[in-house]
């Protein structure tokens, strides 16, 4: 009676137990046969003896399983060693409680309840047999019993499998909030790097630039063979090289969906992968390398207004435009969705990106975040940065 998975505690107390009560029940028979000098006393040892041995290596034997070939075999030799044993001894009637037990674990329902029946009508037979007397008791203990055993079986299944549901539950609940846990550590992370991006931009890139432009002018001020030229000179190398040393871990920072590629490029995986609608991707203008900060923001504005597109706008297609202009690189996002109205908006939505967020961004850059849209006529969402002068990036 081996199981594909292994017996829990309870599930272990009460094979046990079965084993017992047959074992405990075959031997008072031997021993009563034994001890009352019945005539057939040998036959009833032999017999307890061989369906003890019958019963035993078919608890050792893993081939023997619920609803499987050999379980029913294994059934049928104990049940014929157990009707041999019930036409010598009457007292082999008791060993019927446990046997309903193991056909209603080894059987399918539809084999197992009409086994159960047979086994009681057979204990019941044994009275008449042995010439025992007839009484309404000899009728109702077996099928008391039987009917015991059916529904302690099916209310163990029933709790067995509530068991198995919650615990499957709880195990998708553990992996959920694994996921989840993961999921806000990655947002975290990515966070922090665009934050320690923008900082180190905005303040040891910035004034780095500003350090190495100010040394240049001083160089250029010195008359030619002065002293301090030459250590002028190297504060200005120092500064541009820690400089590019800067600009090299706002790089490190970047976005992964910027590590491997362009903005342009980025914002065209976006508008491939994204759902729901039909989303166009286009460059206008002469295109020129950003700032990371600069690519940051508006990769990330684009990823929100997309995603609110896909959520709330109920749009059939939507539009993404990045535009090079002379002082100025501008972001479009547009969709022909159902629209709101920017003024009746709530500055936050349970589970929205959020305007303020976008128009944070822009701001954070020296930018504009402006959007239109109307009820039943789409939306349009446009970023404008101003471009930073040549040289301070």
């Amino acid at each position: 009676m081996d199981c594909a998975r292994p017996p829990a505690p309870v599930t272990a107390l009460l094979r046990l137990c079965l084993h017992a009560l047959l074992g405990g029940l075959l031997a008072l028979a031997a021993v009563r046969a034994v001890g009352d000098g019945a005539p057939r006393a040998g036959a009833v040892v032999a017999l307890a003896v061989l369906m003890a041995v019958v019963y035993a290596v078919g608890v050792a034997l893993r081939p023997v399983r619920p609803r499987t070939p050999a379980a029913a075999l294994w059934l049928g030799a104990l049940g014929v060693v157990w009707l041999a044993l019930l036409v010598v001894s009457s007292d082999a009637l008791w060993t019927a409680f446990p046997l309903y037990f193991l056909l209603l674990h080894l059987l399918a329902l539809r084999w197992a309840l009409p086994a159960v029946l047979g086994t009681a009508g057979a204990a019941i037979a044994s009275f008449v047999l042995h010439g025992q007397q007839v009484t309404p008791g000899a009728f109702i203990g077996p099928l008391l019993g039987a009917a015991v055993a059916v529904a302690t079986v099916l209310g163990y299944d029933a709790l067995y499998r509530e068991s198995e549901r919650r615990r499957e539950l709880i195990d998708e609940l553990v992996a959920t909030r694994a996921e989840l846990a993961e999921a806000e550590r990655t947002a975290g992370t990515l966070a922090e790097r665009e934050r320690l991006a923008r900082e180190i931009h905005d303040t040891l890139a910035q004034g780095l630039s500003s350090i190495q432009l100010l040394l240049r002018a001083a160089e250029r001020a010195l008359p030619a063979g002065d002293p301090a030229r030459a250590h002028v000179e190297q504060a200005r190398r120092a500064a541009q090289d820690n400089l590019a040393e800067a600009r090299r871990f706002v790089k490190a920072l970047t976005p992964p969906d910027l590590e491997h590629g362009s903005l342009a490029g980025a914002l065209e995986r976006l508008c491939s992968g994204a759902p729901g609608p039909a989303v166009q991707f286009g460059v206008s203008g002469t295109p020129v390398e950003l700032p990371t900060p600069y690519e940051v923001a508006l990769l990330r504005v684009a990823q929100s207004a997309l995603a609110n597109t896909v959520q709330h706008a109920a749009a059939g297609r939507a539009e993404i435009t990045l535009s090079f202009m002379d002082t100025s690189v501008a972001l479009d996002v547009v969709d022909d969705g159902r629209g709101f109205d920017p003024a009746a908006r709530r500055p936050k939505e349970p589970g929205g990106f959020g305007l303020p967020a976008m128009r944070s961004r822009a701001l954070s850059l020296g930018g504009t975040l402006s959007v239109e849209s109307a009820p039943g006529q789409g939306t349009a969402v446009a970023i404008t940065l101003p471009l930073p002068v040549a040289g301070a990036r």
